[in-house]
């Protein structure tokens, strides 16, 4: 029998099988549909003298049981109170103070850039630092503190409340304590 017919008269099976996993007339008839564009794009593959009900099923339970495990890590945000709530900083401020830091951290010499980039950049603790380099402990944490203060001179940044949003995009990442109703 030819594959494209084959394929058509385990409809209204695939439909039943669709039905008994998610219990949805609606999401059966999706699941179905899944499964048969999945199947129609892999006809080619299709080994004649095989079990095409076999091989349908198959496609549309596995196309089941990926959606499930899909929407388990997905959250409802029906009324998008969530999404409401999420903000970023604007990226080209982000991208520019960056580029900024880049020069900076080029201005330094070269025995505090390489102690600040293992400690602040690396992730690694002061004692893997100070073996890296070959120095002790507190030659690490000296060029570290002279690096940070260095370029905190170099960028004009005179507190920690200077990093963040600035005023223009503060009320943008900051959410509101009063709520406006859209009528």
């Amino acid at each position: 029998m030819n594959p494209r017919k084959e394929l058509l008269e385990h409809i209204p099976n695939l439909r039943a099988f669709a039905m008994s996993l998610c219990g949805s007339p609606d999401r059966a008839d999706d699941l179905v549909q899944e499964a048969l564009v999945k199947a129609w794009s892999k006809l080619d593959s299709f080994e004649e003298g095989t079990n095409m009900r076999a091989w349908l099923f198959t496609i549309l339970r596995n196309g089941f049981y990926s959606e499930l495990r899909k929407r388990r890590r997905e959250v409802e945000d029906a009324d998008g109170a969530m999404a409401a709530q999420l903000a970023t900083h604007p990226a080209q401020s982000g991208h520019m103070d960056f580029k900024d830091f880049r020069v900076a951290l080029e201005q330094l010499p070269a025995d505090q850039r390489e102690a600040l980039i293992l400690i602040g950049a690396s992730g690694m603790s002061y004692d893997e630092a100070a073996e890296i380099c070959e120095c002790a402990v507190g030659t690490v944490k000296s060029r570290v503190n002279r690096a940070r203060q260095k370029l905190a001179e170099i960028l004009a940044v005179e507190s920690v409340a200077e990093f963040g949003p600035d005023e223009t995009s503060q009320p943008i990442v900051t959410p509101s304590s009063t709520t406006r109703s859209v009528a």
